[in-house]
């Protein structure tokens, strides 16, 4: 049996090449310490980079690192936690963040042979089960009725499935979702923009934002939490994601639930338990872009929100894509023909 090597042993590039060539599998290169482990994977990485090769073993050099990436990788996910399915056996990563209502997990699976990323959504508590089982009904709606051109618009669902922990015995839905890269919230984007975001910044994602929205109520759902924390942008595509559908509904049906530090954000029909409608979604989403341009909003624009976010749900429009040429329209009067505006945002990019 080959001996875990040990950092302080790994003195030179040579000996360093010797402890790869003997290992069969990971045990047989890191020690069971994960400490030690990575002390030695830290090592053996410095010693075999292909920058640190004469020129003409570069090819060998790069094949060795490769293998080396290969074994840590295999060690890191023997030593972490799985949750298996009937479909997958995912392997649980870092913590991406943490929510009112859920936890987001990093996770890879393997299908076909090959690693696949993942992003496992887990609830806080086994109490909203029922609400990451409306995302993935709203999710597969969206996926299956949806416009296809516009399947961007949301994440993508890989499964939705019933975990026991094994220690406490509680059962917990779990929504497994394609990763998204290079995403900030519309909550990040304010944040950086302290004094307003510029209204002709905010234009694409409005824009955008009722594009999502048309293409979910045309697929007969409400989003119910058109939050800033809920939208995703990509600054470089002028992209847009909307996210988190655990308080969707059908379109007539009542909002499951708000999250409470936005309830001065909702319309009144959610608070009051009234069915909720495509207006319901046009109210929040005109609240979170008026949030984000603030004090900048010109008077035309606010003339606009306030039309959006009227008090009696029956006023306000129905029709995002309607509404969408009305704002285009009005941003025309505003700032003539629409151009490409460059966006950044500071790093890092949140990862939904």
């Amino acid at each position: 049996m080959t001996v875990p090597a040990d950092a302080a042993a790994l003195r030179d590039r040579a000996a360093a090449r010797a402890a790869l060539a003997a290992a069969h599998g990971p045990t047989d290169l890191f020690p069971p310490d994960d400490a030690r482990a990575a002390g030695v994977y830290r090592r053996l990485a410095r010693l075999l980079h292909p920058d640190a090769a004469p020129v003409a073993e570069r090819p060998l050099a790069e094949a060795e690192f490769a293998r080396l990436g290969a074994l840590w990788r295999r060690r890191r996910d023997t030593a972490r936690p799985t949750l298996t399915t009937r479909r997958h056996t995912y392997t649980l990563g870092d913590t991406r963040a943490t929510g009112d209502l859920a936890v987001l997990r990093e996770a890879t699976y393997e299908r076909d042979g090959t690693r696949h990323p993942a992003l496992l959504k887990i609830p806080r508590a086994a109490a909203d089960n029922d609400l990451l089982e409306r995302e993935a009904r709203s999710l597969e709606r969206l996926a299956r009725h949806g416009e296809p051109r516009h399947r961007a618009y949301a994440p993508r669902l890989i499964a939705s499935f019933r975990h026991r922990e094994a220690d406490t015995g509680v059962e917990r839905r779990v929504n497994a979702l394609v990763p998204l890269a290079g995403f900030h919230t519309l909550a990040e984007v304010r944040a950086t923009h302290p004094e307003g975001l510029d209204p002709r910044d905010a234009a694409w994602m409005w824009r955008r934002l009722l594009v999502a929205l048309g293409w979910a109520h045309r697929a007969g759902r409400v989003h119910g939490a058109v939050l800033p924390e809920h939208v995703l942008i990509h600054p470089d595509l002028h992209g847009l994601v909307l996210v988190d559908w655990c308080y969707s509904t059908t379109l007539g049906s009542r909002v499951p639930a708000l999250v409470e530090r936005h309830r001065a954000h909702y319309p009144p029909e959610v608070a009051a338990r009234r069915p909720a409608t495509e207006a319901t979604d046009i109210h929040l989403a005109s609240r979170t872009m008026g949030a984000l341009m603030g004090e900048r909003t010109p008077q035309p624009l606010r003339a606009f929100l306030r039309g959006c976010t009227l008090p009696a749900e029956s006023r306000r429009p129905h029709d995002a894509w309607r509404l969408l040429a009305e704002l285009d329209e009005l941003l025309d009067k505003l700032y003539g023909p629409r151009t490409f505006r460059p966006f950044t945002m500071p790093e890092p990019a949140v990862r939904a």
